[in-house]
């Protein structure tokens, strides 16, 4: 008997090697277990992982900030636009660690130029004054050049078909200029998933959103506060609750970490963490990068300017930014955020297993 069980689970983790997806092989057989009734010991072993590995106190990084890549004029524009000021671009944030380091902090224009201008700028600056070897990335994105789509994954949520599949289509090259990564595991969002004309699971009052509208902007509120479902709402991920509200962290990050950040790792495990907030003009942040617990993840998102911000998915399986360079399914490539990101630049070129957000030119 013991022997057949065996002989079954190996079979079920073999057809997981072997499931559609662009996920490595043990990101899939985590995956395995977590959807069949074992995510609670996966759980323990991380937390137990990353409380005995903590990052690396002091320091500096070993590469300092990094360069972000200049913009680019997409090939097939006929003749380029005159280059304009954004106007409403944030000023440079100021460093948390001390003494700064050149470039932290300061906005560098990247990706593909939308009418003659960058609707990506990027930043990068250490987001503690105790880990000061670690980096992490801070991008803001022009609502005004920019919109958003969600895409489904092949698990995440699963299902379909869909008209925003599980990677960018060729159809989406040339105009595709950023993506990242979406939230938690449905089952461990605590929160509703609604696209497409179809709810996925149920919305829920009162969680961290990221809402799109019909005519692809990006927010990010509190559900039934700062965005209700009107006919013009297309897009809902909900996340968790906000990490970030009134432009401040919101209070009790830490002493709730486990009840409002999910059981994966909770709060105040170091690991890699991504979040995504509105500035007060409605521009979209992200921020990324390894080495963050939630509150550390929340104050880079404020001082970036977030009003309003939520967490969206951790680990460094998951986390993941890129923005884009070339137009065709021959020459188009993606950019890290950070190079010590851990997923390829092709992650969503190829089918995945996660949903994601993609920015294109308006």
């Amino acid at each position: 008997m013991a022997a057949t069980a065996v002989a079954l689970v190996a079979v079920a983790l073999v057809d997981a090697l072997h499931a559609p997806g662009n996920d490595p092989a043990g990101v899939k057989i985590v995956e395995w277990l977590r959807g069949h009734g074992v995510g609670g010991l996966v759980n323990d072993v991380e937390r137990w992982w990353y409380t005995r590995h903590p990052p690396r106190v002091g320091g500096r990084p070993r590469h300092g900030i990094p360069h972000a890549r200049p913009p680019v004029v997409p090939a097939h524009a006929v003749a380029p636009a005159p280059v304009v000021a954004p106007s409403e671009r944030p000023a440079n944030l100021v460093p948390i660690a001390s003494p700064a380091l050149p470039l932290e902090g300061v906005w560098q224009p990247t990706g593909k130029l939308v009418d003659g201008r960058p609707a990506v700028y990027e930043t990068f600056l250490r987001p503690d004054p105790v880990h000061t070897s670690l980096v992490t990335g801070v991008v803001w994105m022009d609502r005004t050049l920019l919109r958003g789509a969600l895409y489904n994954g092949l698990q995440v949520p699963g299902g379909g078909p869909w008209q925003h599949g599980a990677r960018l289509a060729p159809s989406d090259d040339a105009a595709v200029v950023a993506a990242f990564n979406g939230g938690f595991r449905l089952d461990a969002s605590r929160g509703g998933y609604l696209t497409e004309g179809r709810t996925v699971r149920p919305l829920v009052e009162g969680r961290a959103s990221l809402v799109i509208t019909r005519d692809g902007t990006v927010s990010v509120g509190q559900w039934g506060r700062d965005a209700t479902l009107t006919p013009d709402v297309v897009s809902v991920r909900q996340n968790l609750d906000l990490i970030v509200d009134g432009g401040r962290p919101v209070p009790g990050l830490i002493t709730n970490d486990h009840g409002r950040w999910g059981a994966t790792l909770g709060g105040k495990v170091f690991v890699w963490r991504s979040g995504v907030g509105v500035d007060r003009n409605g521009n979209l942040i992200y921020v990324g990068g390894p080495g963050l617990d939630i509150t550390t993840l929340a104050n880079v998102l404020a001082r970036a300017g977030a009003v309003r911000a939520m967490e969206l998915d951790i680990n460094s399986e998951w986390v993941s930014f890129y923005t884009y360079v070339g137009t065709t399914p021959a020459d188009i490539r993606g950019v890290k955020l950070l190079g010590s990101l851990q997923r390829p630049p092709d992650r969503y070129l190829r089918d995945g297993t996660r949903d994601f957000v993609a920015m294109s030119a308006r």
